[in-house]
């Protein structure tokens, strides 16, 4: 930690100096102009803005590990895994499953924001919770330079560190990377590098869940409970997640200079592009792995071992390298091209390589799955071609349509097309926004969900592609702040982790229907937020869902002289159904159909304030601990972070 904040303090330095140095030579730059920020689509490098990060509202929310959607399943601790149990914001899987329950917490590329401001700017936070023996904090930072009008540079570092409320829960997670962009005329650049490391303790959750919900019980009627003394099932185990990607996305425009005259004279000239080449560079790589070194426990945690009874070291890693080149006549080089159109080739090796183990089992382990043999590593050949049109000019309408087509190896045959649309409709007294999506996607399941070797674990699948429908939209009134939403999806030959862990493909079809209403309620100086989301699932031993989440923020707003303050209430809640199990081994969650969770509101008080540049906030999470229910448990035999105290700042040292 102390190298970190050091890393940080020079950080800093060198942004006021660069801010100093910006202060001296403000006459050569552009008229000052507020900040901006933008994400990009992979693979044709498609922009959208995107907010910057500075306002105080529900600032300190971040920081609660249950609260990064209205229904979180999570293992407990801040920083640990967890699944979004709101279908239609939860994310894909990915090609390296292990790392989808650290989502929440890893960098991605959709989360990846470049910026361009008049002055450097870096955005210092930090925030802390608990004591000595259940202490969590996240030190973070941000900043983004600009060289000149059309270049920029940024790095980032982000380290968690919380050690959990109950025992062998701690985790640590460093992450950091740059970031760079070139806007020019004729030639654009966006890149980053990005490389986070999460090392998670395992515990296996509770060995009785009763220390939570009826401690007297299990303590000769001693009420009062030291989450820290509460048994688990696991006591050397931990989990290691590396990840590493480095995007880089190029294009070249070709066109020609529109020049304004008067009279004679060119009074100013502006390129107009009409075409551009686009090469994108992406690679990514991931490890996992799994280590157990009491091996005496395994035995009652794990239903079969394979290869040795001692201790357990999986190791199963993989790479991606991803190349896509692409030529697109670009919208609005001339006023009767009202939209873009783009087509692209593009290319991935992928490499994964497993646990190479080389002893046969012995006859005292669990008996080897007949007809599996699998390779240490193994190759794979994607080729894909794809087409995009795209509206991204215009205050009434805007649309993008993209559609790819495997052709070559073990993409052949796969087809994902995605579609957007948005719309403003102007009212007399306010303007009605709307969009509305479509997305099919056909695609066979991942090597590792066909493929694994360890050694608690080993499956060898021939599974069908995977088909998912989904259609749906929402419609938006700023003016009287309501949002609603409906999605419709149909999920084909769906593969999950069945009840012992395994992946299994269902071959029939789920039909997913969701429904999502927000409203903010704005009346001087109370607000009052909350969002009602109702999901039905057609097989719910397929696709388990909480059937009603509820998020509930009422608070009052106002200034305090040059402070801002928000000061509330807040509570998430959702029906009980079959929540999820956890297996460390494999860092996924699984269907069980034997134990029902929620039915349990989760609130927080709190504080956000902003003073000059400075946010910070005060907030007791789980306010209501005790007070109606005692099974706050989100995951099987994983209970929620008990009643803390949690602060936390953030300094934005842009001028």
């Amino acid at each position: 930690m102390k190298k970190l904040i050091t890393a940080l303090i020079l950080l800093c330095a060198v942004s006021t100096s660069a801010q100093n140095h910006a202060q001296e030579h403000e006459t050569k730059l552009p008229p000052l102009a507020p900040p901006v920020a933008w994400s990009v689509d992979s693979p044709l490098g498609l922009r959208t803005d995107q907010p910057v990060d500075t306002l105080p509202d529900n600032y300190a929310q971040r920081f609660v590990p249950s609260a990064q959607t209205d229904a979180y399943a999570t293992t407990g601790n801040y920083g640990a895994e967890g699944i979004d149990m709101i279908w239609m914001t939860r994310p894909e899987r990915s090609t390296f499953f292990f790392a989808d329950a650290l989502k929440a917490w890893t960098p991605s590329l959709s989360k990846m924001r470049f910026y361009n401001t008049r002055v450097p700017m870096t955005l210092l936070s930090y925030n802390t919770a608990g004591g000595r023996d259940n202490a969590q904090e996240r030190l973070s930072a941000i900043f983004s330079g600009n060289i000149n009008a059309k270049a920029q540079v940024g790095a980032y570092l982000d380290y968690i560190y919380s050690k959990g409320c109950y025992q062998n829960q701690a985790d640590k997670n460093l992450i950091w990377g740059f970031s760079g962009s070139y806007l020019g005329d004729r030639y654009e650049m966006q890149a980053f590098f990005n490389q986070y490391n999460s090392l998670n303790k395992e515990n296996g959750g509770l060995t009785n869940t009763l220390y939570i919900t009826d401690p007297a019980l299990v303590q000769g009627g001693v009420t009062s409970v030291d989450p820290k003394t509460i048994p688990v099932r696991l006591s050397s185990a931990h989990t290691r997640v590396r990840g590493r990607h480095l995007w880089i996305n190029n294009r070249y425009k070709v066109g020609y200079w529109h020049h304004e005259t008067e009279g004679d004279s060119i009074v100013s000239s502006t390129y107009i592009p009409v075409t551009s080449f686009i090469y994108t560079l992406d690679f990514r790589d991931n490890s996992h792995t799994f280590r157990n070194d009491a091996p005496g426990e395994a035995a009652g945690f794990f239903d079969n071992t394979y290869i040795t009874p001692g201790a357990t070291v999986d190791h199963t890693s993989w790479w991606q390298l991803q190349n896509t080149v692409g030529v697109s006549l670009l919208e609005g080089f001339h006023k009767y091209a009202k939209f873009g159109l783009a087509a692209y080739f593009t290319h991935e090796l992928r490499h994964f390589r497993q646990t190479d183990y080389q002893t046969e089992a012995s006859e005292n382990l669990s008996e080897w799955p007949q007809g599996v043999s699998i390779a240490p590593t193994a190759t794979e050949n994607h080729a894909r071609i794809g087409a995009q049109l795209t509206k991204q000019q215009g205050a009434i309408l805007r649309y993008s349509a993209t559609g790819e087509l495997g052709i070559v190896g073990a993409a052949a045959g796969d087809v994902r097309i995605i579609g957007n649309i948005d719309t403003r409709i102007p009212l007399r007294f306010d303007s009605v926004e709307v969009n509305a999506f479509a997305r099919f996607t056909n695609e066979k399941p991942s090597y590792l969900l066909r493929n694994y070797l360890s050694n608690h674990f080993i499956w060898q699948n021939d599974f069908g592609k995977e088909r998912r429908l989904s259609l749906g939209g929402a419609v938006t009134s700023r003016r009287t702040g309501t949002t609603a939403s409906i999605q419709v999806d149909n999920v084909q030959n769906h593969v999950y982790f069945g009840p012992v862990y395994l992946p299994v493909q269902y071959g029939g079809s789920v039909q997913i229907f969701s429904l999502r209403l927000q409203q903010n309620i704005r009346l001087g100086w109370f607000n009052w937020d909350n969002t009602v989301t109702y999901q039905t699932s057609s097989d719910a031993n397929i696709i388990p869902l909480p059937a009603l989440a509820v998020y509930s923020n009422l608070y009052f707003k106002f200034n305090i002289a040059t402070l801002k303050v928000q000061l509330g209430l807040d509570c998430d809640w959702y029906t009980r159904y079959y929540a999820p199990k956890y297996q460390p081994a494999l860092a996924s969650f699984a269907n069980q159909n034997e134990i029902k969770l929620g039915n349990y509101p989760f609130a927080n008080v709190y504080a956000n304030l902003k003073l000059s540049k400075v946010r910070f906030y005060v907030m007791m999470s789980h306010i209501n601990q005790g007070w109606f229910s005692k099974n706050y448990f989100s995951v099987v035999d994983y209970p929620l972070n008990p009643r803390r105290f949690q602060i936390g700042l953030c300094v934005d040292f842009a001028n």
